[in-house]
């Protein structure tokens, strides 16, 4: 196996403990990994990681949620109407030619110090 196809298959692995444990993984833990480790450009990584989502890839981490309940059906069926138009919209921002890639990692990491921020503050 090539040492891409590895670094891949890492991050993807990564990627879905974090995904199991926290509900995290695309933009915390791939487009970092991808950008940070693998050297590719922002806009790449941000594209590939959506495209790697695409698949039902939550399914077998959310039956092990819903069979101990811990999940709303409801909820999460609301917050993915969200997500299918919000994906849209910010694929669409993202791609304009006045959003660099340079652009586009500022504000990711504005993006991760408030969340992080905020996570260790508190209210």
């Amino acid at each position: 196996m090539s040492n891409i196809l590895i670094q891949l298959l890492i991050i993807g692995l990564v990627a879905g403990v974090a995904g199991g444990m926290f509900g995290i993984g695309g933009g915390a833990i791939m487009v970092p990994a991808m950008v940070l480790i693998m050297g590719m450009d922002q806009k790449f990584a941000t594209g590939t990681s959506i495209a790697a989502q695409i698949l039902p890839i939550g399914i077998l981490g959310a039956v092990v949620y819903y069979r101990n309940g811990q999940l709303n059906l409801k909820y999460a069926a609301i917050i993915a109407a969200g997500l299918v138009i919000g994906n849209l919209f910010g694929a669409l921002f993202a791609n304009q030619p006045f959003i660099s890639s340079e652009t586009m990692k500022k504000l990711y990491g504005i993006f991760l110090l408030l969340l992080g921020a905020r996570y260790l503050i508190g209210r």
